[in-house]
């Protein structure tokens, strides 16, 4: 691993999706951040993921009925509730929903699958920052949503994995605290 590479990923931060702006990506650095996605562990080849872009006016349109779920699914939202959600994908300037697909009938576990669409999802954040870009992994009540799934036209075996958000950061985001290693690491010791 090379330096900046490690140096990236003991730097890396999440931005706020309401901390992100123009411009988003081009065409060649979203092609560099999708194939960096699809560069993940996959056990037997199954592409065990796959990724819906929502840029321009796909975001105001899918805003919409992300608007109109939250009326369906929520006891009286509010006003404010309801603008939120129509605004919500309009924070970044490409959003990329991150699809969960298990194939049941292969010898490959349902959990080994899963966490390949997690690593695509952490391979699209890594690969967005190291082009500069601020980015966050978001799930939020949307994620997990029957309607926003058929909505998306999402199959029994799919799941939002997580909307990667993308864009350029208006404001450096602060460190936060990190667990210390002490914390979180033991060796096992046969018994």
């Amino acid at each position: 691993m090379s330096n900046s590479t490690i140096e990236h990923l003991l730097k890396r931060r999440s931005v706020s999706a309401n901390a992100l702006g123009d411009p988003g990506p081009d065409r060649t650095q979203l092609e560099q951040i999708l194939t960096a996605a699809a560069r993940v562990p996959d056990h037997k080849k199954l592409a065990p993921w796959r990724f819906i872009l929502f840029e321009g006016e796909a975001r105001d349109a899918f805003g919409r009925v992300l608007a109109e779920v939250c009326r369906e699914e929520e006891p009286e939202p509010s006003a404010i509730r309801l603008e939120t959600e129509a605004k919500r994908f309009l924070r970044a300037p490409v959003v990329i929903a991150v699809i969960s697909c298990v194939r049941k009938t292969v010898p490959v576990p349902e959990w080994e699958q899963v966490l390949s669409a997690g690593a695509a999802c952490q391979n699209m954040v890594l690969a967005a920052s190291a082009l500069g870009f601020g980015v966050n992994w978001i799930t939020e009540w949307y994620a997990f949503s029957d309607g926003v799934r058929r909505a998306l036209g999402l199959e029994e075996n799919e799941r939002v994995a997580g909307f990667i958000y993308i864009g350029t950061a208006k404001e450096k985001p602060e460190e936060r605290p990190r667990p210390a290693l002490e914390e979180i690491v033991s060796a096992w010791k046969p018994s």
